[in-house]
């Protein structure tokens, strides 16, 4: 049956163009029933089971498959995802309307819809002739489609009635919409609210933790007394934002000042790029990352940042005198030329709430179910929730999602999720980080992994198609111990002519991941494989990563080549790009390669190519460092776990050989020659990568602690720092170099990619390369992924296809894959802090030797050399009498009664696991030497009890 619909509209021209719209209503539509006989028993998929498992409802004892709105899928998807919520059906309707209001609403209903084991049944009511409504004049879409769904519920239950009466089955369907579902009801229809049907399971009381809290009403404080102002609706802040009246940015709150935030202004106001606010009336309910409109105060309210640490660490909800009185201690007399643009929230524009893992405060009152939790992260607020589980969630890491926040409530509402596990935990802290920087790492689904080469694996004629065949080369990997995901592989051979020929091979990950599909999509998204300490969160499945991608040795693998003729001073005389097949003749790692390279007694062909390869490495760097490139210093550190219990047993800083720079060198030079090669081809749209040069203001610590120790740094140019950086050595401290190298890149900006289409400063500050991009590692980086698509159509070994060649697809993929580098940074910090955390747990108390890196009004950062760690040594401490601190911001210098801190000075320092606080436990260091009176701790441990916090947390337990 054809149902057509004829509408009339305007073209830019003026003219008037006629649409007529076809839509196709069918009889052969399953109800999704499995056995229903009308229906003839054919399901695709996941369909509803005959006999459902008795739910236990009070509400409706007999069998019954659900049926939700689509704000019940869109607020309570947290109830609907549990195990115990199964044979639901969607509605094309409802799923439709999700998918306009939320993108990961309608994921997380896709993923259940493919889960066989939830039995949700996805119904085109839309195209099904019973069910199929036309919206009739005078009525809106949302109430056209409210029948709609009354209608699709009426059509289950009068059609189920048609199956055995052993079998019969009624459709229940769940709605918050009082007329909605009084007009069910009506209808016959039987209709109950979320939270109606949820407290009707007996057998799982659980689930009322998950409800959504909705209504405002019954959940504000019972004062009643209004906190905030009111949000403006949307229409008004884009109308004032269109003025200019308001300005519109990004909330950020600060992680040491809970009643402090910034916000960033979008657009080009250089004058009121970032708006402080300060105080909870002016941060007005936002959450951090939330869209907001801030109008900006009278230049006579404007504040300064604050230099005071405040933690919320209120129980009682409504003590809001206690606030404003921390809100005056902020209000500090400051010059003038340090107050910055001040505003206040007047709306929020779009939340961007996640759930949030952290744990349970639990209330002092007995037997109360309303509690706060307390996020990991300090930049969120408390959150109000009510649970009746609060003595098993305990001392547990848990995940809580914001419902709303009403104006009369000092905190926020939410919903408890999901019970993580026990504090402390090495599995249960590793889901948090990554849950907490957002790395995607949950298990590869069926529709990625049904793109994947089936096995056995090998090369085909049809792979060998704009391909050389490069196997007979003698080949190499040199990569860190352990390494599987090998991305790239190395050769050096003399030529008849007296030149040399050096080839870089880099995996074809491209080869085995085509464009759109299911596996591009997820490799995409996720954007880059994650190293933790002890986990690796890959990018591309394991069959790839490990296995058909990896460049190992003795085994045929398909790569992608960059392949120089140089001379023997490194000078390049051609380059090409080739598809090829190579054959590894080994895989060695740094210590293996450099230990041929050193011996005299071995000279096969390997090791010929490892010498050949290293000398010219040697002269590239030198010639790039020549031109300005920075070499700068990081401490890394490197665990050895123990074998059976996988905790660390050691900790040291990671030794760096000649080989490492080696491979780095032709990693650098293929990355540049592959930029040159794509930006000629594709001058609007080629993916590179940019490393802006740092304002100035940015090396003043550098320049300040240089000049404390009598040595300029100039900072004029990339090659004056690293000049000036070489120069900076001193024979009675050779570890300064190291220092001002590290401090040197805390001065750096970001590196980011970006579309070469839609920017003009392609410079790489660091490698003083005028252009750059990433082709060597595609295993684990998406961006090399699209690079090597690029390259292989500027060759003509591939085709192309339209998003390759949109700058504007282009730059927001750019644009997550930033994102998606930054939080990996992150999260492997975050990795190396726990795993310290677990090593000094174990080890106890230690005193070490440590250089100062940076001087504070209350305290000293301090690096330990021998770990690679740094700590904070504070001076204030609570309960203690303070002493007499002098900080000087121009040296810059601490004085502490009569000793005078300057960066760079060594100390020593005695470090422990502060467990005090379970949910942020930390290295805590205080000072040994030099010897201050009330300030100095002896380097013994016996002073003090490390065992009384685990000692506090079992008996919390108990």
């Amino acid at each position: 049956m054809l149902k057509s619909k004829t509408f009339l509209k305007k073209t830019r021209a003026g003219g008037v163009m006629k649409i007529v719209r076809e839509h196709y209503l069918r009889d052969d539509i399953g109800c999704g029933a499995s056995g229903c006989a009308a229906c003839g028993g054919a399901h695709e998929g996941p369909v509803l089971e005959l006999q459902p498992l008795d739910r236990a409802s009070s509400l409706c004892p007999e069998p019954h498959y659900l049926l939700p709105d689509t704000n019940v899928l869109l607020h309570q998807i947290d109830v609907l995802e549990d195990p115990a919520i199964r044979n639901v059906i969607v509605l094309q309707t409802v799923l439709q309307e999700v998918r306009n209001r939320s993108a990961p609403v309608y994921k997380r209903i896709r993923d259940m819809t493919n889960n066989q084991e939830k039995h949700f049944y996805t119904f085109t009511n839309e195209h099904h002739r019973e069910t199929y409504v036309e919206q009739v004049q005078g009525e809106n879409s949302n109430d056209r489609n409210d029948r709609a769904i009354r209608v699709a519920a009426k059509w289950y239950n009068e059609h189920l009635k048609k199956m055995p009466a052993e079998s019969q089955l009624r459709v229940i369907f769940i709605t918050n919409d009082r007329k909605n579902k009084e007009k069910a009801v009506e209808e016959g229809i039987p209709a109950f609210t979320c939270e109606e049907y949820i407290k009707s399971l007996t057998a799982n009381p659980e689930l009322i933790d998950r409800l959504a809290c909705l209504s405002e009403e019954g959940n504000e404080i019972e004062s009643g007394k209004t906190i905030f102002s009111e949000h403006l609706p949307l229409s008004k802040l884009q109308q004032g934002i269109k003025s200019g009246t308001y300005l519109q940015g990004t909330f950020r709150a600060s992680r040491e000042n809970y009643l402090e935030a910034t916000v960033w202004v979008h657009g080009d106001d250089e004058d009121n790029k970032e708006i402080i606010l300060q105080g909870l009336k002016n941060l007005n309910r936002a959450i951090h990352e939330d869209i907001v409109a801030v109008e900006l105060l009278p230049r006579h309210q404007w504040v300064a940042p604050s230099s005071v640490v405040l933690q919320d660490e209120g129980q009682n909800e409504d003590d809001i005198e206690k606030e404003e009185e921390r809100e005056r201690i902020l209000k500090t007399a400051v010059n003038e030329k340090m107050l910055k643009p001040t505003g206040r929230v007047v709306g929020i524009i779009k939340r961007n709430w996640r759930p949030y893992c952290g744990m349970l405060s639990k209330s002092d009152i007995k037997e109360s179910r309303r509690h706060l939790f307390t996020p990991a992260d300090k930049r969120i607020p408390r959150i109000r929730i009510e649970t009746r589980q609060a003595s098993t969630l305990e001392g547990r890491r848990i995940i809580v999602a914001v419902d709303g926040w009403p104006r009369n409530s000092r905190y926020p509402n939410g919903h408890f999720v999901k019970n993580l596990g026990e504090v402390g935990d090495k599995e249960t802290e590793t889901e948090v980080l990554l849950l907490e920087h957002d790395v995607p790492h949950q298990a590869f689904s069926q529709a990625v992994l049904s793109f994947l080469p089936k096995m056995p694996w090998s090369i085909t004629e049809k792979d060998m198609k704009n391909r050389e065949d490069l196997r007979h080369l003698c080949v190499c990997s040199v990569d860190p111990p352990g390494c599987t995901d090998i991305d790239d592989a190395l050769h050096c051979r003399e030529l008849e002519n007296g030149n040399l020929e050096v080839g870089v091979h880099i995996a074809d990950v491209s080869h085995f991941i085509r464009p759109g599909n299911a596996l591009d999509q997820e490799s995409a998204r996720r954007g880059t494989t994650v190293y933790l300490c002890e986990k690796r969160i890959d990018m591309v499945p394991e069959l790839l990563s490990s296995n058909l991608c990896s460049l190992r040795s003795n085994v045929d693998r398909l790569a992608f080549s960059c392949i120089w003729e140089m001379n023997h001073n490194a000078e390049i005389l051609k380059t090409r790009f080739t598809k090829s097949v190579i054959n590894s003749k080994a895989s060695l790692t740094y210590a293996e390669a450099q230990m041929r390279i050193d011996s005299a007694a071995m000279n096969d062909n390997i090791t010929t190519s490892l010498r050949g390869l290293n000398k010219l490495a040697k002269i590239l760097k030198k010639r790039r460092i020549e031109k300005g490139a920075l070499t700068l210093s990081s401490p890394e550190v490197r665990f050895h776990m123990d074998s059976e219990t996988h905790d660390p047993i050691d900790l040291q800083t990671k030794e760096l050989r000649e080989t490492n720079s080696m491979v780095e060198e032709f990693m650098l030079l293929a990355n540049i020659s592959v930029a040159k090669k794509i930006h000629e081809e594709f001058s609007e749209h080629a993916l590179l990568r940019k490393h802006p040069a740092p304002p100035p203001s940015n090396y003043e610590i550098l320049v300040k602690a240089a000049k404390s120790k009598n040595l300029e740094i100039k900072t004029d140019t990339a090659k004056a720092l690293a000049d000036s950086l070489d120069r900076a050595d001193s024979p009675i401290f050779p570890y300064l170099n190291t220092l001002l190298r590290i401090l040197a890149t805390r001065c750096m900006m970001q590196a980011v990619y970006f579309c070469s289409g839609m920017d003009n400063d392609f410079h790489h500050y660091g490698l003083a390369s005028p252009i750059y991009t990433h082709f060597t590692s595609p295993i684990r980086r998406y961006a090399d992924i699209i690079v090597h698509r690029l390259l292989a159509v500027a060759i003509g070994a591939d085709c192309t296809y339209p998003e390759l060649t949109d700058k504007h697809k282009l730059a927001d993929l750019c644009k997550n894959l930033n994102f998606r580098h930054k939080m990996a940074q992150y999260a492997q910090r975050a990795s190396v802090a726990f795993h310290t955390q677990l090593f000094f747990k174990s080890k106890g108390i230690v005193s070490e030797e440590a250089y100062i890196l940076f001087v504070r009004k209350n305290a000293i950062v301090v690096l330990i050399p021998k770990y690679g760690l740094e700590g904070t040594v504070f001076f204030e401490e609570k309960d203690k009498p303070k002493p007499r601190l002098i900080y000087d911001d121009e040296i810059p210098s601490l004085k502490i009664e009569d000793t005078v801190f300057h960066v760079f000075d060594k100390v020593k320092v005695k470090i422990m696991l502060d467990s005090s606080n379970l949910q942020h436990q930390k290295i805590r260091m205080s000072l040994v030497e030099p010897q201050i009176p009330g300030i100095s701790v002896s380097a013994d441990a016996s002073n003090v009890d490390i065992n009384e916090p685990e000692r506090k947390k079992k008996k919390l337990q108990k």
